[in-house]
């Protein structure tokens, strides 16, 4: 995305969860200034820490310290190689992917181009049921991988070239697999990661082994935190830190509180609570950035219920974006009305038109004649600091509908993922996205193809999909958002989700770090980040 995707938090990406506020300066936070002591961040419970199976943010961030990418991303959000050494095509459809040198897993394993066929076919093989198997769906091959019964256990687009090379053959062109690279699902796995070909060694997600600038120190602590020390063998560019505590929050609350007593380095997402008195709080503590990230309300639309678009667009003009921004975000974010974030390339204002206009008396009479439900449940995660916002649009449902609205807070993001893949009955849901890889496919193609790794609605439309798979094989960049836009306004006339808010990285810090970068991805730069 290099790991984006869904989001826990408000302000985006996953968030927080154990409290461990008043726990003193421990976590080996050291001295101001020494470059071995480690730093505080927080994050929410990871879903996974497996990289074929994390498609959330808190795990991502913690997969970012301990693997390093094929390729990262410049300002202007071109790829550029990290750990290959060059990635090249001649038609889109063929690529060699070359390893640079030196790269060494924590255990010593060195990295060949066989730790990276290993994990993509781990990750791309059904029954596995790995979250971001999706993402090898354009490999040739992987069609025979799925099913209860696969007739493969191998993708058969990937070939071995030497130690340091391989290719990897798509089914169809593609202009951005090189973009693609850096997301989560194509880091590599040592050997020790497998019990068995193809059989992940059990106990390995809760010390995973990786390549990049961290390795774990201890077991994962679940909902209490997760620690990584640097690894000196690394070969690129070193952390200016000796590790990182990732500490696992329940409130946001309580990681703010924490922050401001230097019991914690850094909060990814200032709760709405606090963002009034931040910068007073904080100081120029209180940083802001770009984000790539989408708050949306999401619809079960296999429920009968909310099965028709009139329903659906009804609910989305009876919500005033302009007025919750406002009174809870404190304009820190942004209202959507669109599918895609504006930082990527491809991006339109408004695509979704008058469903995105404010007309209570409109949405009253389209939802009456549509036959709209008379209770509304909107289902989130406690853990995420969106109780206010929820609130606030249930009131407004409550007002503009005539409905009643209750919100339902599960406790943790991960329970509200399990309950949706399960296709438990939850009302409406708060989903957010945080991109995986700057391209516009990829706020379209994961979340509302057919069969789109994050499709918690159970959305499916099959010229949505064709249109998909047209904009993926056109030569250019140029040819490809036309056939995305295209896609795009196909949701908008279905309505799947109600875009709410972009959202913006509003984070803070304690006075015992500086430089300190969350980047487009909800991700804080470990690269950066040192002690003051």
């Amino acid at each position: 995305m290099r790991v984006r995707r869904l989001a826990a938090w408000t302000a985006l990406p996953l968030a927080v969860t154990l409290g461990l506020a008043a726990c003193g300066s421990g976590g080996g936070s050291g001295g101001a200034g020494d470059p071995d002591a480690a730093v505080r961040i927080e994050i929410a419970e990871p879903q996974h820490l497996v990289p074929t199976n994390t498609n959330e943010t808190s795990g991502s961030q913690v997969l970012s310290a301990l693997f390093s990418p094929l390729v990262d991303y410049d300002e202007a959000n071109k790829p550029h190689e990290v750990a290959a050494e060059s990635v090249t095509s001649s038609d889109n459809k063929v690529w060699t992917i070359k390893l640079k040198p030196g790269y060494t897993f924590h255990n010593g394993e060195k990295v060949t181009a066989d730790n990276y066929l290993d994990a993509w076919n781990y990750g791309a093989y059904a029954p596995n049921g790995q979250n971001s198997s999706y993402f090898f769906e354009k490999v040739a091959g992987y069609a025979d991988l799925q099913g209860e019964k696969p007739k493969a256990q191998t993708l058969s687009g990937l070939k071995k070239v030497d130690d340091l090379t391989f290719t990897v053959t798509l089914t169809e062109p593609y202009v951005d697999f090189k973009t693609m690279l850096g997301y989560t699902a194509f880091y590599p796995l040592p050997k020790a990661a497998f019990s068995a070909p193809g059989v992940l060694a059990e106990g390995y997600e809760q010390a995973p082994i990786g390549q990049g600038p961290f390795k774990m120190k201890g077991n994962w602590q679940h909902d209490a935190k997760v620690e990584v020390e640097k690894y000196d063998a690394f070969p690129g560019q070193q952390p200016k830190v000796g590790g990182v505590e990732f500490r696992i929050y329940q409130q946001p609350t309580a990681a703010y509180a924490d922050v401001l007593s230097d019991n914690l380095d850094v909060i990814k997402t200032i709760p709405t609570e606090n963002l009034s008195t931040a910068a007073t709080d904080l100081g120029d503590r209180f940083q802001q950035s770009p984000a790539s990230s989408l708050q949306v309300l999401a619809f079960p639309t296999f429920q009968k219920e909310f099965s028709k678009p009139e329903v659906r667009k009804a609910i989305s003009m009876a919500i005033d974006r302009d007025e919750i921004t406002k009174s809870i975000f404190k304009d820190s974010q942004q209202p959507a009305r669109s599918f895609v974030s504006p930082v990527v390339a491809g991006y339109r204002e408004n695509t979704i038109g008058t469903a995105g206009a404010f007309d209570p008396a409109k949405a009253k009479a389209m939802y009456e004649a549509a036959g709209g439900p008379k209770k509304i449940e909107l289902s989130y995660n406690g853990d995420g600091g969106h109780k206010d916002w929820i609130d606030a649009t249930c009131n407004q449902l409550k007002a503009n509908l005539g409905v009643e609205c209750v919100g339902n807070a599960e406790p943790k993001f991960a329970d509200l993922l399990t309950k949706l893949k399960q296709k438990q009955s939850v009302g409406l849901f708060r989903m957010g996205w945080v991109m995986d890889y700057p391209s516009m496919e990829n706020y379209l193609g994961p979340l509302y193809s057919t069969n789109g790794s994050s499709n918690y609605y159970g959305y499916s439309n099959p010229e949505f999909d064709k249109l998909l798979a047209e904009g993926a094989r056109a030569a250019t960049e140029d040819e490809a958002i036309k056939k995305y836009q295209a896609a795009e306004d196909l949701l908008a006339q279905d309505l799947p989700v109600i875009p709410l808010r972009y959202g913006q990285n509003n984070f803070g810090h304690s006075t015992k770090v500086k430089n300190v970068h969350v980047d487009l991805f909800d991700r804080v730069d470990l690269l950066k980040i040192e002690r003051a």
